[in-house]
This record gives structure tokens, C-alpha cells and sequence, in this order.
């Protein structure tokens, strides 16, 4: 089970090493830009340019991209340091009225609550409840844009308080409901307290750890092993892996987590380009109750928080089972120096039951072959919720990618009766109805820069001439050309995909090469059109964007997500209406979970699962794992992999 911590940059795209991270503070330090009150919100690769990367030994100049907040002034800069050359290259000084706020840092989680420990509004609001302030926690929680006076320019925060009875108790099963805080956390002033009265707190314990809460443990389960006595099929150097006749970069970026480089699937002695990167590139939390209390939450994990930031140190026999290969991964801490998140990715292959199988009436032959996928993860804490970020790579040259949704869900007081808006989970205690929605930018290369977009539904066929049984159906396929008629909603009633195809690139049979994207086709963005959050996320109203690349449309709600007033990203880059037929395109596509709670998700919340296919249609010639050969494992029969007639 090794660690691979990165330690030489032998690439353009190799992770980032404690040492630039130092370089990069020093330089900026050296360059003026650096005070006691300056905080380092973001700092990651910015990538070279696509075509630099697939020269034969490309240039290794390492530029990174640093997000700078001064805690006593409100406008941000935004700076390029070239770690190789060791210089500025720019820097722009954000307006935060227009631009948005700089993501949540840290020490304002705490922040939240000591403001509010002190103000008389907050104390005589817990005083009527008969609350001590040591017993009170406040989630720090992003504030969008709306309405509420005096906000604009400013940096808010709002809170919602939790009472917790002692210090391993779980705050979530006792949310002190009818009251909020407005926080400036820059002037760390006390905007507003809102009180809409008095609610019976949920008394319940929510400690899922504790005996008293789960009962005897179960006695039933038997060991399951998993063990490769050879070690994995995998390869690793730096970065850069292969496995079977996949080859791509694993990548980390606080604000993204994990990123996949250069996928590709070696054919006939070559390596054929999928996907030039892929990444989760935004996701938003809204919820749905339009109580005064939380009408305005809505979170943005990616944009306000940086998921990749809070990523988990993962364990074996935990987190990841088997053969595991753990990367590290460097990131910059508030104050611009190195840390490391230990064990942030795990990979290892598994067994996914049969590839293929058949047994031939005529020929006697009985054949199977098991499939086996290789596994890129990570896991991350935003708040109450974790993540499980899940990347897989199949012998038949599919790519998957799926979340794995877990934590403790958002809490209320539920007022009673039918509310329509929450479901009661535990005595008096409700979880508001909400939606997890993500947005994967998957920058496509499938045999070539030079892609073209297909929606692809089934039709049925009218009884007719052509159709005399009327047992007819079809294809209808629909070119994207243009990013104005690219912004399409998934149907499943006609099992609608997307097909990515190279047109310069044909397979045996004459056909453009490509790979299909299968989507769930679950709820878009389910807020009003007119809600300040449909303005903001913009993104979750379509399953798919397709647009042209440029390398400075990163996200898909824009670079300044927080209190940002909307409109930026996917609206903002698809309104040039660029061609995306037969170009250099990126294709963006939503996905995610509407989450109406379950008393089965409380104390803590099963997985729940949401991802997307990348299937190949015509990119191969045939099936490309004819070359797999039957099982050789002890657990198989003779009969499993016997060939003969018999």
C-alpha cells in the first residue's frame, strides 16, 4: 500500500511539491504583495495550453494561480506567479461588489460563532430560550445575494445556531430554529439578528458512535478479503499512470480535488485520446423551504468553499479496500505555506463481475470473461455532508464517474403535520427537501482537438407503407453546432445521450469515431427561473452546455462564486455563441440528487449514488477486450475458462 508524495516535477502537469509552494509565497513576498493581513484563499497549477502538452517533451514552466484576500480591506487580487522564472506575471485587483467575494476561509468558520457570543441581540435571543451561549454552535454559512439591506460590498457570513450538550455530542439533532445572524466577518460586526420566535429544540441524540444510540453491534458479518498476491496491474510514475491499455495524469486542485489529465486507451500500438481533462468543476446545495429562517440557503461547495481543500486522509480497510496506492496531495494553507493532505487519492482495481459471457447452441463453445475497473477516489467534508468522488476506468473502454453522498442531512425544528417542505426525521426534528447538483467539465479530445456534438434520441416509427407492422423505430439525430442551441435538457423517455464524435477520424467502417454520454436525467435546478439562485447557478438549469474551448473558462459558475450576483460562467461563456461543430470544444453536463430525507438517513445518512457514463460508439472497431484473457484465479473452475467443446 504505498504513499506516492510528490517530490520532482518531471511534467507539466505534475503535482504541485511543498518547495513551489514556497516559492510561490516568496516571490509574491518579494514582490510587495504580501502583508500580516493577507490570506491565501486559493493557489493552483495554472495548465499550459492544450496543444503545449502533446509536443514531443513539452516545456515545463509552472505557473500557478493565486487567490489573495486581505482580511481588513473588501477587493481581492488575483495573481499569476511563474514559479520557474520566478516572477509576477499579472495581477488584477477585484471589485467585490461586482466581481464577488473571495471563497470561506477557515478562520471564519469560528469567526461566526465568537462575533455572535458577545452581541447582546444573539445573547437575550438564546436567553429567552433559556440557552447558554457555551452550549451553542453557529454554522458558518455562505450568504448568496439577496435582497437584505446594506450587504452589498460587504462580506457576509450567515448563522444558524445548534445546541450541543456536551463535547461529543452531535449539534445536528438539536437545531435552535427560529433564529439567524447575519455576520460581516471582514468588519466581524453583527449585521443583523433575526428572531421569528421560539421553537421547541429536538431533544433526540443524534451520536450515531454512541451504544446507547446504535444497540449491540451485529455479530453476523464474516471477514471478506480482498488480496492480489502479485500486486496491482497497475503502473505509476510520478503522476502518470497506466493500467491494462489506459493511460492518464492524476491531478489535485483545492478548489476541484481531484482532476483527470490526458485519458487515453492504447489501440493497435497507439494511444488515442479521449479526454483531455475532467473534473467536477461546480456544485450547489439549494434547498427548498421558504421559511424566513432558510429561504435564502443554498451552498456552493466548489465556488465558496473549495471541496478539494477539505479533503480526507484516507484508510485502509476504511475508505479504500485492497491493493490500494495512496497519492498526497499539496496544497497552500491560508497563510500561503505548504501542507500536505496525506493520503487525498486512493487507487486500486477491482472486480466488477462478467465483461462478457456466452454459451453457443452449435458450437459447443462456453466462454467468460470478468470485467475489472480501476478506481481513482477521493473523499471530502463540507460542513455536514461528505463526498466521495469516485472516478472509473473499465476494460471495454467506458469511463464512469459517480458521488457518493453521505454525512448528516441539514437539520431544522419540523413545525408539525404535513409540512410540505421537510420531512420529520425524528421526533420534532426535520431535514429540508434539497438538491445536490454538480457540473463535470469534460475538455474532449476523442482521436483529435477537433470534436462535434449529437443528440441522440429514439423514435418511433407511424404504421405505414415503410412500416407495415408497425414494429418500426429509430435514431433521430440532432447536430449541436453552435453553443447558443448546445444548452439541452436530458429525456429519458426517449433515452436521449450525447455522441462525441472526431469527424476527421474514421473507424473501419467509415463512420466518425466517438463516445456517447449517458446521463441519469434526474431533476435540473428546481428554484423559480426569477430566484436569485437560478441566477447564480445558472449551470443546474441544463443538463448539457457544450462550448468552445478557451482556457480561461474554467467554471461553471464563474471564478467568484461568493455573493456574486449571477450570470457568470456557462451563460456568460455560451452567450458569444461560438461554433462547437467540429472544434476544440468542452462539454459541461449536470448532474446530481434531489433529496427528499428519509428517517432512514438520520442519524447518518446511507450512501446515496449519482455519476455518468462516457460510453465508446464507434471509437473502436470491434470489442476491444477480445484480448482479455479468462480467469486464472483459484476461485475459478476449469469449466470457467475452458474453451472446448465439451
Amino acid at each position: 500500500m504505498p504513499t506516492l508524495s510528490p517530490t520532482r516535477i518531471d511534467h507539466p502537469l505534475s503535482l504541485a511539491t511543498p518547495g513551489e509552494i514556497d516559492d510561490v509565497r516568496q516571490i509574491l513576498t518579494d514582490a510587495g504583495l504580501i502583508t500580516s493581513d493577507t490570506r491565501f484563499v486559493y493557489t493552483g497549477l495554472e495548465e499550459p495550453p492544450k496543444a503545449a502538452l502533446y509536443q514531443t517533451n513539452p516545456a515545463i514552466d509552472r505557473v500557478f494561480r493565486v487567490l489573495l484576500h486581505d482580511a481588513s480591506s473588501p477587493n481581492a487580487r488575483d495573481v499569476l506567479v511563474s514559479a520557474t522564472s520566478r516572477e509576477v506575471l499579472s495581477s488584477v485587483t477585484l471589485d467585490a461588489e461586482q466581481d464577488g467575494q473571495m471563497p470561506v476561509l477557515d478562520e471564519e468558520f469560528e469567526l461566526v460563532e465568537t462575533v455572535l457570543a458577545t452581541d447582546p441581540q444573539w445573547l437575550a435571543a438564546l436567553e429567552r430560550r433559556g440557552l447558554d451561549v457555551t452550549q451553542v454552535r453557529v454554522a458558518p454559512l455562505s450568504a448568496g445575494t439577496f435582497d437584505y439591506p446594506d450587504e452589498a460590498g460587504r462580506r457576509i457570513l450567515r448563522g444558524l445556531a445548534f445546541r450541543q450538550d456536551h463535547p461529543a455530542d452531535s449539534a445536528w439533532a438539536h437545531p435552535i430554529d427560529g433564529l439567524l445572524a447575519f455576520v460581516d466577518v471582514m468588519n466581524r460586526t453583527v449585521q443583523a439578528v433575526h428572531d421569528f420566535g421560539t421553537v421547541p429544540v429536538p431533544e433526540q441524540s443524534g451520536n450515531f458512535d454512541d451504544p446507547d444510540v446504535t444497540g449491540p453491534m451485529r455479530t453476523t458479518q464474516k471477514p471478506i478479503e480482498i488480496t492480489q498476491p502479485d500486486g496491482p496491474s497497475f503502473t505509476v510514475e510520478g503522476n502518470l499512470v497506466n493500467w491494462e491499455k489506459w493511460s492518464l495524469r492524476v491531478g489535485f486542485d483545492a478548489r476541484e480535488g481531484l482532476v483527470l489529465h490526458q485519458i487515453g486507451f492504447e489501440d493497435n500500438g497507439t494511444t488515442r485520446p479521449i479526454v483531455h481533462r475532467a473534473s467536477i468543476a461546480e456544485m450547489v446545495v439549494p434547498y427548498g423551504d421558504p421559511s424566513p429562517v432558510r429561504s435564502w440557503q443554498n451552498y456552493f461547495d466548489t465556488g465558496e468553499y473549495l471541496v478539494g481543500r477539505y479533503a480526507n486522509s484516507l484508510e485502509l480497510g476504511c475508505d479504500c479496500v485492497g491493493d490500494i496506492t495512496y497519492f498526497d496531495a499539496v496544497i497552500a494553507d491560508e497563510l500561503g505555506n505548504p501542507k500536505t493532505l496525506s493520503n487525498a487519492v486512493c487507487m486500486h482495481e477491482e472486480d466488477f463481475g462478467v465483461l462478457w459471457k456466452h454459451t453457443d447452441i452449435w458450437s459447443g463453445s462456453r466462454q467468460t470473461r470478468r470485467q475489472r475497473r480501476l478506481v481513482i477516489s477521493f473523499f471530502t467534508t463540507i460542513g455536514n455532508y461528505d463526498y466521495g468522488f469516485f472516478w472509473y476506468l473499465y476494460l471495454d473502454g467506458t469511463i464512469e464517474f459517480e458521488v457518493k453522498a453521505t454525512g448528516i442531512v441539514f437539520t431544522s425544528a419540523h413545525p408539525g403535520g404535513e409540512y410540505p417542505y421537510a420531512t420529520e426525521i425524528a421526533p420534532g426534528l426535520g431535514a429540508p427537501f434539497h438538491q445536490h447538483l454538480f457540473s463535470a467539465r469534460l475538455d474532449m479530445m476523442v482521436d483529435g482537438a477537433s470534436n462535434s456534438v449529437e443528440e441522440v434520441d429514439t423514435a418511433r416509427i407511424a404504421m405505414g407503407p415503410d412500416n407495415p407492422h408497425g414494429n418500426a423505430f429509430t435514431q433521430r439525430r440532432t447536430p449541436l453546432t453552435h453553443e447558443s442551441d448546445a444548452q439541452r435538457v436530458a429525456d429519458g423517455s426517449v433515452g436521449r445521450t450525447w455522441h462525441i464524435s472526431n469527424p476527421g477520424s474514421l473507424n473501419a467502417l467509415g463512420r466518425p469515431v466517438g463516445y456517447s454520454l449517458h446521463p441519469e436525467g434526474r431533476p435540473l435546478l428546481l428554484a423559480d427561473d426569477r430566484s436569485p439562485i437560478a441566477r447564480r447557478a445558472a449551470f443546474a438549469t441544463k443538463h448539457l452546455w457544450v462550448t468552445q474551448y478557451h482556457p480561461d473558462e474554467r467554471y461553471a459558475a464563474g471564478d467568484f462564486v461568493n455573493q456574486h450576483l449571477g450570470g457568470a460562467g456557462l451563460p456568460m461563456y455560451a452567450a458569444a455563441d461560438r461554433n462547437v461543430d467540429n472544434d476544440d470544444i468542452v462539454v459541461w453536463h449536470t448532474f446530481g440528487l434531489t433529496h427528499f430525507p428519509r428517517p432512514e438517513d438520520w442519524p447518518i445518512m446511507p450512501v446515496d449514488y449519482t455519476g455518468f457514463t462516457l460510453k465508446p460508439s464507434g471509437f473502436f472497431d470491434r470489442n476491444p477486450t477480445l484480448d482479455v484473457p479468462a480467469s486464472t484465479s483459484a476461485h475459478c473452475a476449469t469449466a470457467c475458462h475452458d474453451g472446448d467443446a465439451s
